[in-house]
């Protein structure tokens, strides 16, 4: 006994391995794993609890370390499709799992179809615990682009649409919460107990955020409709003053199952969905607008066409129109709660209303503008770029503005309207501020109808609509011109106008910088008008104005004016000038043999070079002539075919007298020294065609030379110093040969293809917008 009590003292001990490496995978555990599962598979159904322990083994050795998939990758369809729960559950897990912890792991899943088809098809089960493992597994599967390519491609969004929509039962579930100090950024959706409905609408909306054009169009108009009522009805829920204060109380009043989602994801996903809707602005008939702006008289939109667009104001009183005509603004005036007060009346308006970040005008790609604003979809309105509350001393040059805070010029975050200053507005209107709000085409179906009827009946890419609340006795804006042209439409009460001369006969561009621009009254010709309900005033872009309510006037007004104006912003493509520059790139495109003959890379630099010379010289007449300045109807729709007819004639007269001052007024040496000047004063001779260098880069850029490349105006200037007289030449045989070439209605054909393109992406964002303001 002896012996053997020594013998046991002197074996060396095994040490307990530490808690660190019971849980380190070894190197063959992977391997182990996928010889017990494939073994497991092979047998009998008692093999499930081995099967799930297998399961549970692989997907803590996921966690712990990344382990690599590539074995067990073949058996998980054969693991998802299995009849038994918890099996098919740990199998969705290991994907989200894996997918998290390794982006080879998450590439690898993504490239295996079987897999990714197999995980989808989980969303077709009707057990809960089922269908929340899968949709925690896809949420977390689309991390990465290459996944979310891929759950896209085999309709994943179409099914978690579906799924949501059957298992949503009701918006009082949902609420909101917020990280931390309460601001907007912070605010996200929660799910009161329902964890399952969370999941499916937080993977639900990552899908549609990641989805390209192309793949929001592959949606069922009938599902797509039916998710995004949802949405608006969740979003009308969570945009509520209530909702927003009672949010801290959800843990409280239950469990609250809280989302990454916040409110601008929410509401750039109502906003992709919404962009290719065709039913949210509707269409007001041509007979309808021109009625309701230009008189009931057939020959109307002609008289007015030839007298008074860009020329002279006019004045379409109420006595003058036809009693029995549809009135154009009822569906705006019934939207509002009009209950006899004005705090009433700005509440309506300006309540649920969210701020509209501009958009480029020549974008072409909606999804650019969201990929800027998408943080700030959704968020309240900003002061200056959405609402103004400013008023005018009478005999002064100066607007004074209510918010003085949000007005200072060294503020550069956007200055967000809380319900706190939306109350204050109806002080300042009893102060005698005038409510300015912009973008009413983007906030009401109703105006936005008339905005689109009305762009297409003057050929431009939209219109604009803004409105205004003055209180009695008040003057809201200083006296200035614009830089487009307006229908001043008097809703309530009634206003009195001043509008005078211009003070150029140049017409002024849109996007030209006007501030500070002294308006000198004193000896200019001036008319006065008094707006009263249903009149409508037209002042052209140029004619300085002013406006005031008087109280007391004898008319029965009640003192307050609130007016809509309906603008026509030329963009630059669109004025006549524009039309020059936009028929010279299409006939230099139409004669390619001129610049590809096979002569050498120098003769086809100055050929090419010749024509963008003849770009500057249309930009210097453009500035001394004002009818290249004037709008260009050419693309006007919807019009009849006596009034188009007579339309079109006139047009072509005006493109051939723009040819004809080309022709004759287009001079080398006055171009040449005007691109000197500009280099020497920092300035691009081309700023005002950068409209057409975007359109240009859009379409070639896989052409045989890069346009862009011969446009540097040192290098022009280069090229004229060492071979001016060839140049010379060649830009004097360019002009010649255009003008003679040129085809007026080649040029409409493709004009109003151009015009196609910015009302596209236009009407995308106006769709968006509209959706984030419905039933709100």
């Amino acid at each position: 006994m002896e012996k053997k009590k020594n013998h046991r003292i002197k074996r060396k001990r095994k040490e307990k391995p530490s808690a660190r490496e019971l849980h380190r995978p070894r190197s063959s555990d992977a391997n182990a794993i996928f010889a017990q599962l494939l073994a497991s598979l092979c047998s009998t159904p008692n093999s499930v609890i081995f099967i799930n322990k297998c399961l549970f083994k692989l997907r803590r050795s996921l966690l712990i370390s990344q382990t690599s998939l590539t074995s067990t990758l073949a058996l998980l369809p054969t693991l998802l499709r299995s009849t038994q729960v918890e099996i098919v559950c740990l199998a969705a897990d290991i994907i989200g799992a894996a997918s998290l912890v390794s982006f080879d792991a998450n590439e690898e899943i993504a490239s295996d179809s079987e897999t990714v088809k197999g995980l989808i098809s989980l969303l077709h089960s009707r057990k809960r615990k089922v269908l929340l493992s899968a949709c925690n597994a896809i949420l977390d599967f689309s991390t990465t682009t290459c996944a979310r390519r891929q759950l896209l491609k085999f309709s994943a969004l179409n099914k978690l649409m579906f799924v949501f929509l059957q298992i949503f039962d009701g918006l009082e579930c949902v609420c909101l919460w917020s990280e931390g100090g309460g601001s907007f950024c912070s605010l996200k959706i929660g799910i009161k107990e329902d964890k399952l409905l969370l999941v499916f609408l937080t993977a639900t909306v990552v899908l549609i955020n990641a989805c390209e054009a192309e793949q929001l169009q592959g949606i069922p108009q009938s599902l797509s409709e039916a998710f995004l009522g949802i949405l608006k009805q969740i979003r009308v829920r969570v945009s509520d003053q209530e909702v927003i204060k009672g949010a801290g109380k959800c843990n409280e009043e239950g469990h609250l199952c809280k989302s990454g989602i916040t409110v601008s994801n929410l509401a750039e996903c109502i906003f992709r969905l919404s962009i290719n809707a065709s039913q949210l602005t509707g269409f007001l008939s041509f007979e309808v607008v021109q009625r309701g702006l230009f008189g009931a008289s057939d020959t109307s939109f002609n008289d007015f066409i030839s007298n008074y667009w860009e020329v002279s104001p006019f004045l379409l009183a109420r006595t003058m129109r036809d009693p029995d005509m549809h009135d154009m603004f009822g569906a705006f005036v019934q939207s509002l709660s009009w209950k006899g007060s004005v705090p009433s009346l700005l509440s309506s308006i300006l309540q649920g209303l969210v701020a509209c970040f501009p958009i480029a005008s020549d974008e072409q790609n909606i999804l650019n503008f969201l990929d800027e604003a998408k943080d700030k979809l959704g968020c309240p309105i900003v002061y200056q770029q959405d609402i103004r509350v400013v008023k005018t001393e009478m005999q002064s040059t100066k607007e004074m503005h209510y918010f003085r805070d949000f007005n200072s010029s060294c503020v550069k975050e956007p200055q967000y309207f809380t319900f706190h200053e939306i109350l204050k507005c109806g002080q300042a209107y009893n102060e005698g501020y005038t409510v300015a709000l912009r973008g009413l085409e983007f906030r009401y179906q109703s105006i936005s109808a008339i905005a689109d009827t009305l762009a297409c009946m003057f050929g431009q890419p939209s219109v604009g609509a803004n409105l205004y609340l003055t209180p009695p006795n008040s003057q809201g804006l200083a006296c200035h011109f614009d830089d487009h042209c307006v229908f001043v439409c008097q809703i309530f009460g009634s206003k009195q106008w001043t509008v005078y001369s211009p003070p150029s006969q140049l017409l002024p561009r849109l996007y030209d910088n006007l501030l500070g621009s002294v308006v000198d009254c004193t000896k200019a010709g001036r008319r006065e008008f008094i707006l009263r309900e249903g009149d409508i005033l037209y002042i052209p872009r140029g004619f300085p104005h002013k406006a005031y309510t008087e109280s007391g006037v004898g008319d029965g007004s009640p003192g307050f004016s609130l007016h809509l104006t309906l603008s026509i912003e030329v963009e630059p493509p669109f004025e006549w000038g524009g039309v020059a520059h936009f028929a010279l790139h299409r006939w230099s495109e139409n004669q390619k043999r001129l610049f590809y003959d096979g002569s050498n890379f120098l003769s086809q630099k100055l050929l090419l070079v010749s024509v963008n010379l003849l770009h500057v010289a249309i930009g210097i007449i453009s500035n001394l002539d004002p009818c290249f300045r004037k709008a260009c109807l050419t693309a006007a729709v919807s019009l009849p075919p006596d009034v188009y007819d007579s339309l079109f004639q006139s047009q072509r007269n005006t493109f051939f007298y723009l040819i004809d001052k080309i022709r004759t007024e287009s001079r080398f040496i006055e171009v040449i020294s005007s691109i000197e000047v500009a280099v020497h004063k920092n300035e691009d001779p081309f700023q005002q065609i950068r409209w057409l260098w975007v359109f240009c880069m859009e379409k070639e850029t896989s052409s045989e030379y890069n346009i862009n490349k011969s446009f540097m105006s040192e290098d022009i200037l280069s090229l004229c110093a060492q071979h001016k007289d060839k140049l010379e030449a060649l830009f004097l045989n360019v002009k010649s040969r255009f003008c003679s070439e040129v085809v007026f209605e080649e040029v409409v054909t493709s004009h109003r293809m151009l015009l196609q393109k910015y009302r596209s992406t236009r009407k995308q964002y106006i769709n968006g917008m509209i959706s984030l303001h419905d039933k709100l």
